[in-house]
C-alpha cells in the first residue's frame, strides 16, 4: 500500500495527530505583520487549519495536498469557518496543474515525510511556486539521523542546502532533546525569502 493510500486511509478513519490547529509560528508571523496578506499555499494542507486561519486573515489561500479524504474534510471545515479557500489535489513531486506563483508558502511536515529522491522532486517543483521576494514558512522534524532509523529526519544543514541557491535562509526555532533512544529528538521551523532573481549576479 503506498503512502496517499495510507493517509486516505487515516483521515477517514481518525483524527490524525497533527490536527492540532493552526500552529503556533504561522501565527505570530501573521499577528506580528511579518507575513503580510497575499497570495498564499499551504503545501500538504491536510484538514486545512493554516490554510483558514490564512484566509481568515487577509490571505488568497491555495491548499495543496495529495489526500482526498484530507481534503474532503479541509472543505466541511473551510464550510464551517466561513473562509473561502481553494483546496485541490495535487502531488508535490509531480505537479500536474498550473497553480501559478506565490506570495506565502507554508508547509508543515511535507517536505520530511519524503525520501531523498522525493525531497529532490519537492524541490524542483516547488521553488517555481515562489515568487520574487516569496516568504516560504518550513517546519520539519530535524535531527542528526542515526544509524537505525529507516525513515530519515531532515539532518541540520539539510535545508539551507537544499533551498539556499534560491532563497535567503533564516532559522527561527530549534527544539532538540536529549535522549538517544528519542522516536523524535527534535524539530526545526525556517522562515526564508526568495532571491529577487533579476539582481542577482
Amino acid at each position: 500500500m503506498d503512502s496517499r493510500h495510507l493517509y486516505n486511509l487515516g483521515y477517514r478513519l481518525a483524527r490524525m495527530p497533527w490536527e492540532i490547529g493552526p500552529r503556533a509560528e504561522l501565527v505570530e508571523l501573521v499577528r506580528s505583520g511579518r507575513l503580510a496578506p497575499g497570495r498564499a499555499v499551504d503545501l500538504g494542507c491536510g484538514t486545512g487549519a493554516n490554510a483558514i486561519f490564512l484566509a481568515r486573515h487577509g490571505f488568497e489561500v491555495t491548499g495543496l495536498d495529495f489526500a482526498s479524504a484530507a481534503l474532503a474534510k479541509a472543505r466541511r471545515n473551510a464550510d464551517r469557518a466561513g473562509a473561502g479557500v481553494r483546496f485541490v489535489e495535487d502531488d508535490l513531486t509531480r505537479l500536474r496543474q498550473d497553480h501559478g506563483d506565490f506570495d506565502v508558502l507554508v508547509d508543515y511536515g511535507t517536505l520530511d515525510d519524503l525520501s531523498p529522491a522525493g525531497r529532490d522532486r519537492y524541490v524542483a517543483n516547488v521553488v517555481p511556486l515562489a515568487r520574487p521576494g516569496a516568504r516560504f514558512l518550513l517546519w520539519c522534524f530535524e535531527w542528526t539521523p542515526r544509524r537505525w532509523e529507516r525513515l530519515r529526519p531532515m539532518a541540520p544543514g539539510e535545508v539551507r542546502e537544499r533551498f539556499g541557491g534560491h532563497f535567503a535562509v533564516e532559522r527561527l526555532t530549534r527544539t532538540t532533546v536529549t535522549g538517544r533512544w528519542r522516536l523524535i529528538p527534535g524539530h526545526a521551523a525556517y522562515l526564508m525569502t526568495r532571491h529577487d532573481e533579476v539582481n542577482l549576479p
